[in-house]
C-alpha cells in the first residue's frame, strides 16, 4: 500500500484501520481466537512505518513556517522600534531621553527574542512528543499482533488436539464394534479379554 504524494498522512487514522484489520477477521471456531491475514496486517505497518519519516517532515515544515512568521513579526516590531527611535530623536532635547529610548528599544529587541526562542522550544518540544506516542503506539500494536498471533496458535493446536482426541474415542469404538462382531461370528462369549487382545 502507498499513500498518494500530497495527501496529508494521518497516522492515527491508519493506526485505527490495523485495529480495524485485527477485529474484523472471522474468529476460530470454539475460541475466542481471531484469524488474521498476515499479508494485509504487514502492509498495513509497512504503510504506517513508510509515512512516519514525511509526517514528521511535514511537522517540521509546520514549524519553519512558524519561524518564518516569528521572524516577520521580528523585522516587524524592528521597523516600529526604529521608526520609534527616529521620531524620539526628532522630539526629544539633548537631556539624555534618546539614550533612554534607546535602551528601551534594546529591551524590546531583547524581549523578543527571548519569546522567539521559548516558542521555538515548545514547537520542537511538542513535536518530539508526538514523534515519541506515534512510536510508542506502534510497539503497543506490534506487541497487540504477536500476542494475537501466539493466542491463535496456541487455540488452533487446542483445536487440532480435541479433533484428534474426538477421532481417536470414535476409533476405540469402531475396534471395539468390530471386535465384538468377530466373536459373535466365531460363537465365542464376549468380553474374553485375552481373545480380544490375540484377534
Amino acid at each position: 500500500m502507498n499513500s498518494d504524494q500530497g495527501v496529508e498522512f494521518d497516522v492515527q487514522a491508519e493506526l485505527n484501520r490495523l485495529e480495524e484489520l485485527i477485529l474484523d477477521n472471522p474468529r476460530i471456531p470454539f475460541t475466542r481466537k481471531t484469524v488474521v491475514d498476515e499479508e494485509q496486517l504487514l502492509d498495513q505497518l509497512d504503510l504506517i512505518r513508510m509515512n512516519l519519516p514525511r509526517a514528521f517532515e511535514e511537522a517540521v515544515e509546520v514549524l519553519r513556517q512558524k519561524e518564518e512568521i516569528l521572524l516577520q513579526a521580528e523585522e516587524y516590531a524592528q521597523d516600529i522600534i526604529e521608526a520609534a527611535q527616529v521620531r524620539a530623536a526628532q522630539l526629544l532635547d539633548e537631556m539624555g531621553i534618546i539614550r533612554q529610548a534607546e535602551m528601551e528599544a534594546a529591551q524590546i529587541r531583547q524581549q523578543v527574542a527571548q519569546e522567539c526562542e521559548e516558542l521555538q522550544r515548545q514547537t520542537l518540544g511538542e513535536i518530539e512528543q508526538m514523534r515519541m506516542q506515534a512510536m510508542q503506539e506502534l510497539e503497543q500494536m506490534r506487541q497487540v499482533v504477536i500476542d494475537e498471533c501466539e493466542d491463535i496458535q496456541d487455540g488452533a493446536d487446542d483445536y487440532a488436539d480435541a479433533v484428534l482426541t474426538r477421532i481417536e474415542q470414535q476409533l476405540t469404538d469402531m475396534l471395539r464394534v468390530i471386535r465384538n462382531g468377530r466373536h459373535q461370528l466365531r460363537g465365542e462369549p464376549q468380553g474374553n479379554s485375552s481373545e480380544e487382545s490375540n484377534s
